[in-house]
């Protein structure tokens, strides 16, 4: 053979042994393949808690992305009209704001320092304020309508009896005194949110005066009554369960 015709054939088997080894070399240590959470995720999720070399992939299983799923216009504004219904059941409108009673007159509790004991009711007529008095130093104050002007009182009594939704029978006097005005009362009026007298009634002594709910509740905070404690239904129906029969009321 001559020589240039070995050189080339030494050349070509060179250059065909090096390319393989190249190739070799260039995919021996392979990249690691790596897939969006969002691409794993569903086949993670069904390994559950079988590991892949040695790993747990549990963890991958928390990389799902939940996406929202698109509603129709008309689904979408029904979905905002059950919103906005839910929000009113959760949040009614407070009848003390709706009909411009004070909420200074809404009940809370309050330190009290005065001399009468725990279970005692005291009610400041000048302040519109029912206390009942607790054991820890404080008492739960109630915002209550009182006697206007000429039917004022104060004294000490207890209370004689409870009635729930009870019916009215108005005094002969108050009969004759609306009657003069043009009112016509009637003799007797049964328990019912219409009633003057309200959801509950605790009755003072033998007295024609009582703690009683109304009808009118933006009244509360005023001297309206012809001498009765009048309080807002939701808070005579609390009072009502926090006292008996022989609770002590002081009117000052």
């Amino acid at each position: 053979m001559k020589p240039a015709s070995l050189l080339a054939a030494l050349a070509a088997v060179t250059i065909a042994m090096a390319f393989p080894a190249t190739a070799q070399e260039r995919y021996g240590s392979k990249p690691p393949v790596v897939l969006s959470p969002d691409l794993a995720a569903p086949w993670v999720l069904q390994l559950k808690n079988r590991s892949i070399t040695g790993t747990s992939v549990r963890s991958n299983a928390q990389k799902v992305i939940f996406r929202k799923q698109q509603l129709a216009p008309s689904q979408h504004r029904q979905v905002q009209r059950n919103q906005v219904q839910r929000v009113a059941v959760q949040r009614p409108a407070n009848p003390a704001q709706t009909r411009g009673m004070d909420p200074i007159y809404l009940p809370r509790t309050v330190t009290y320092n005065g001399p009468e004991g725990a279970g005692t009711i005291v009610i400041d007529t000048n302040d519109k304020f029912l206390y009942l008095v607790q054991n820890n130093g404080t008492a739960i104050r109630y915002g209550v309508g009182v006697g206007k002007p000429g039917f004022e009182w104060a004294g000490t009594h207890k209370i004689t009896r409870k009635a729930e939704w009870p019916s009215w029978h108005p005094p002969a006097e108050m009969i004759a005194r609306e009657k003069a005005k043009g009112h016509i009362l009637p003799i007797m009026m049964e328990g019912g949110p219409n009633n003057p007298l309200g959801a509950r009634a605790l009755y003072l002594g033998s007295t024609l005066y009582r703690i009683h709910g109304t009808n009118q509740p933006w009244t509360i905070g005023m001297a309206v009554s012809s001498g009765c404690i009048r309080m807002r239904n939701e808070d005579v129906m609390d009072l009502y369960t926090r006292v008996g029969v022989g609770t002590r009321v002081i009117v000052k």
